[in-house]
């Protein structure tokens, strides 16, 4: 009796999973940081090359993609979406797969979504008669800065041929393995940074009146700047200011002369956004006038908010419930990571979902960027299972491309 086609896509997938988590094992040991992922975008375009030509690389420096053209000749496409890069951090785990490159590390799982989409890939080329479009297939650097996607769309990946819908996901230990996570709409904040200098004029400590305290005043911007969103954003919106960097000092007996901050600013709604631009402004600077100081304020634009279109949202919850089971499929996990899927997914409609992969038991709970993080493996099948229907299923989803 013939395999089902759900019934194919899981035997494919699940004859990868070895393989899959060999593929991965040896990322985690090699990462690269964004922009700099040389060894990992040589790897993957030397897997992809065994079935796919021709294979595009240095896309935006080190990006790579293939496309995976139907049969049928249907000129319509689809777009799917892993990061590569790893983090500035020192793995203290005790994996035999540990990276050997100090201080860097894959400590978010892009290794293991560059291993999901290369597996799925390899699992779709046996599918071309099955699929109704194209499928391009993007593996992205540096997602955690400066921003690879942006640099990638510009040099046309959503061209030739023409994306109508793109799909990504992400690693997450928060959720268990099994679960899968996709929320209609906003989904993951709008990331920026700003970045204040506070100039003073430094002295002896022991003569603190000849001397305009900069660290003094970047404490008080520093508490002032907590109370921008409990004190001015509606309570039914959200947002977070948070500061991660002061410096200032170079003794423990001179009064400071200038100091530094450094943070993020995460929203959601435009409207919130440029009304916490201001005031981040107008308070910083105020603080520093009533001292005596100066103040040199810079925001910096980062990644827009990622907003998943609620027809695709659905289309991926269902499939997931085909996988996973309509239980383990989450509606309404919203968080404030930034993710720069975001700029996909303002050019075209899509969803960006998040794959459990977090186990108690084995101890895999670890938060994403920490120096001790790490996931359950067998998270990745599923990932690449869904993926695979979600390339099979959308032609007859969609029999049209969607409008926004």
């Amino acid at each position: 009796m013939p395999l089902s086609s759900d019934d194919r896509i899981r035997s494919a997938v699940r004859g990868l999973a070895d393989s899959m988590v060999d593929f991965r094992r040896e990322l985690h040991e090699n990462p690269e940081r964004g922009f700099q992922e040389e060894r990992t975008a040589g790897r993957v375009a030397e897997e992809l090359g065994r079935l796919f030509d021709p294979v595009e690389d240095r896309i935006a420096k080190t990006g790579v993609s293939v496309v995976l053209r139907p049969e049928s000749g249907a000129q319509r496409a689809i777009l799917f979406r892993a990061d590569m890069d790893a983090l500035p951090i020192q793995e203290l785990t005790d994996a035999p797969y540990a990276s050997k490159n100090p201080g860097v590390m894959h400590a978010c799982g892009h290794d293991g979504h560059t291993s999901i989409l290369l597996h799925a890939a390899r699992a779709a080329a046996d599918e071309r008669a099955k699929i109704g479009g194209a499928v391009r297939f993007v593996f992205q650097p540096a997602e955690e800065g400066p921003g690879g996607a942006l640099p990638m769309i510009r040099e046309g990946v959503l061209r030739d041929p023409q994306v109508e819908a793109a799909f990504g996901l992400h690693l997450w230990t928060p959720l268990p393995v099994g679960k899968v996570a996709v929320t209609t709409g906003p989904m993951m904040a709008a990331a920026d940074e700003f970045h204040i200098v506070v100039r003073g004029r430094g002295g002896h400590g022991a003569l603190p009146h000849q001397t305009i305290d900069a660290l003094t005043i970047a404490a008080h911007v520093v508490v002032a700047l907590q109370t921008l969103v409990s004190r001015n954003v509606d309570p039914m919106k959200t947002a977070v200011v948070s500061v991660g960097m002061l410096h200032a000092g170079d003794n423990f007996n001179i009064i400071a002369e200038t100091a530094d901050l450094r943070g993020t600013l995460r929203t959601f709604d435009p409207q919130v956004r440029d009304m916490l631009i201001a005031r981040l402004r107008e308070v910083s600077e105020g603080i520093c006038a009533s001292f005596g100081a100066q103040c040199d304020f810079h925001f910096q634009d980062h990644y827009p908010a990622l907003v998943n279109d609620p027809e695709m949202a659905d289309f991926v919850a269902d499939v997931a419930a085909e996988v996973v089971g309509p239980e383990n499929v989450v509606r309404d996990l919203v968080l404030m990571g930034g993710e720069d899927m975001s700029y996909f997914l303002r050019e075209v409609p899509g969803a960006f979902f998040f794959l459990g992969a977090g186990n108690e038991e084995r101890g895999l709970v670890h938060p994403h960027h920490s120096p001790h993080f790490d996931f359950d493996e067998a998270a990745m099948p599923i990932g690449a299972e869904i993926f695979v229907r979600i390339m099979e299923r959308y032609w007859s989803r969609f029999p049209a491309p969607p409008s926004r």
